[in-house]
């Protein structure tokens, strides 16, 4: 199996995770704490970032840019904060000019952030480190 599919299935499988974090925080957050969806879904986006993370590294990654871990997990939460933009701009789009209930406009743009995440995260994190 190519690395490219080997490496798309495993962080695959942990944004699945991921996004059920997400989205239980989210269904939480607005049903039974009456926060907005967008504040709401910003809290769940970052709970799911974080078991992301960890199961990537573990399911997925193999290849490590940089030597430390807590400066990856950096690099891997700044480039979540892009998916965050373009969560938060989908779902916006979704629920304010398409009428879609939050939840299916957070399924519609998890797909959006799935894709701009394993991009910047696969050829900016996860590559060989260059020889010295």
């Amino acid at each position: 199996m190519s690395r490219l599919i080997r490496e798309t299935i495993g962080y695959g499988a942990a944004s699945v995770f991921a996004l059920a974090v997400d989205l239980g925080l989210l269904w939480t957050l607005v049903n039974r704490f009456v926060w907005g969806y967008l504040p709401a879904a910003t809290v769940a986006f970052l709970g799911g970032a974080i078991v992301a993370y960890l199961l990537s590294v573990k399911w997925a990654f193999r290849e490590h840019r940089l030597a430390s871990g807590h400066t990856e997990f950096a690099g891997f939460v700044l480039i979540g904060g892009v998916g965050l933009a373009v969560n938060a701009g989908v779902m916006t789009l979704a629920v304010r000019y398409f009428g879609l209930h939050y939840i299916i406009a957070k399924c519609v743009a998890a797909v959006f952030t799935f894709t701009c995440n394993f991009v910047a995260r696969r050829q900016i994190l996860f590559v060989r480190r260059a020889a010295a």
